[in-house]
């Protein structure tokens, strides 16, 4: 999709279709669309009366030209109310117009930037749109027989001639190769167990290293048993699909600074010898979104080249039942010597993280971030839209709640401490892979991760159980995977990279 930013004569532009934002407060018509609706003799501000439009968020109102202008339809976009306008509902509007556009069967619009806001950034509006025309555009179709074949071709965004459209080029192209990542990696989480397993998963980031140019080891089972990674293998043995455990590294030839990015790579859960029913297991391929925004993050920094150094780390494996795989009361120990007793072997993402976090402490990063889906505790407590975050660093998590309110990418802040810790104390080893009790329970992970991680390394820990996959979708994600939090975290990077 071509999205680009003009000044235009609107009137005058061969187009399917003129789009005007318009808010529930504005009850007569200005500037552009008024001018428009004047040549077209008032029909748009007739329909506007007579189907008491009320410019509701995700409502459109489509009006024909019959040829009066040279765009073929006019349509007036409900945004909400000002008062509770956000970014994101910029992200939201293009992501409906797109799909409003295809079921008119129009291929390409004018999308008049003309909003009145104090504050308003057009920068960031422009990249708003563009991402959210993307996001909302896309569709898993891989495995159909049959396939929507009509596109959305190009959009553009009519701003001011005053504006400097150069400068907006910057931000619709971080706009588009976020969105695009996002996409990638909602391509890899929906991909089910039995095309990418571990080994295909490692050879995906291979493939993405060559093609950027990254630095990248995989090491195989017998390797990640001399590193001494016990949890981690423990958890791989009950497959037959043999544990990858990867690190892609990004280095720019001036840094900001250094960020290590683990995420949590379970192809697919089945919970082990706790096995999970029916019900819980299914969608249990969504299992390595952690792992999947990671090569989505490497994908973005890959196109946008910042000035950072930036780790990946994924613990790839299987969470199988079968003769080799690791029991209740098995005790374990992980790289950093810390033993774990383990409670339930459905909680296996945290023992794989526990030995990739310990190994991102290692490398010793100006900050440690993990994505997980980890808790079903997290739902519970935050609902299927929110993240959970967590951390031992309060300057870093308020960094990344800060840029979830420009990203849209829900996130909420869950609180240590040590009557919880209490409950991950084990009679014979260091610490339980699960609560004593099920209160608290993502926050009982989040305080079993802690343990891996190096206390002088600012750690933030997202759990991303909620959020990650939606099996009807909510804005501008469709049903499946949502790429979540690949734009939050990319955006972190740049930011500290002084890319933005």
């Amino acid at each position: 999709m071509k999205i680009e930013a003009v000044s235009k004569k609107l009137e005058s532009v061969k187009t399917d279709a003129l789009v005007f934002p318009l808010f529930e407060e504005e009850k007569k018509f200005s500037g552009n669309l008024e001018k428009i609706d004047n040549i077209l003799e008032g029909a748009v501000s007739h329909l506007f009366k007579s189907q008491k439009f009320k410019a509701n968020e995700n409502s459109f109102l489509v009006v024909p030209t019959f040829g009066k202008i040279k765009a073929d339809y006019v349509i007036v976009a409900g945004m909400g109310s000002k008062k509770k306008f956000e970014l994101d509902v910029l992200r939201r509007l293009s992501a409906y117009t797109v799909r409003r556009l295809k079921s008119i069967k129009a291929s390409d619009c004018v999308i008049d930037l003309d909003i009145e806001l104090e504050d308003f950034d057009i920068k960031e509006a422009v990249q708003a749109l563009t991402e959210g025309a993307i996001l909302g555009d896309y569709n898993f179709d891989k495995y159909f027989t049959k396939k929507e074949d009509f596109k959305v071709n190009s959009i553009q965004i009519n701003v001011s001639k005053k504006t400097d459209k150069d400068s907006l080029k910057k931000y619709i192209e971080i706009g588009k190769v976020l969105a695009e990542a996002q996409n990638f990696t909602r391509d890899l989480v929906n991909e089910p167990a039995n095309v990418i397993n571990t080994v295909q998963f490692a050879e995906i980031a291979e493939n993405l290293a060559k093609q950027y140019g990254f630095e990248i080891k995989i090491y195989d089972e017998e390797e990640i048993e001399k590193m001494g990674m016990g949890a981690y293998l423990a958890v791989a043995k009950g497959s037959d699909n043999p544990p990858r455990f990867i690190h892609l590294t990004y280095k720019p030839k001036k840094s900001e600074g250094e960020i290590a990015i683990v995420g949590k790579g379970l192809m697919f859960d089945s919970g082990g010898l706790n096995i999970k029913t029916g019900d819980f297991m299914r969608w249990m391929k969504t299992d390595k979104s952690g792992a999947c925004a990671v090569l989505g993050i490497f994908k973005a920094i890959g196109e946008l080249k910042p000035n950072i150094t930036v780790h990946g780390i994924v613990a790839a494996a299987e969470n199988m039942p079968s003769g080799k795989a690791y029991r209740p009361d098995d005790i374990l120990k992980a790289k950093n010597g810390v033993t774990i007793e383990v409670g339930n072997t459905d909680a296996e993402g945290r023992l794989t993280l526990a030995d990739a976090l310990s190994y991102a402490s290692e490398l010793k990063p100006d900050a440690i971030i993990d994505m997980a889906t980890l808790t079903g505790a997290c739902v519970v407590a935050l609902g299927e839209f929110t993240a959970g975050v967590m951390g031992n660093n309060q300057k870093l998590i308020n960094e990344l709640l800060k840029i979830t309110e420009k990203t849209g990418e829900w996130m909420w802040q869950l609180p240590f401490n040590d009557k919880l810790r209490e409950q991950i104390k084990a009679p014979h080893a260091d610490v339980y892979n699960v609560g004593t009790t099920r209160y608290g329970g993502a926050i009982t992970a989040g305080l079993f991760l802690e343990k891996f991680v190096d206390p002088k390394i600012p750690w933030v820990h997202i759990d991303i159980a909620g959020p990650s996959h939606h099996t009807s979708g909510w804005y501008y994600h469709p049903k499946g995977a949502t790429g979540i939090p690949v734009r939050t975290i990319t955006t972190l990077l740049l930011k500290r990279a002084k890319y933005i």
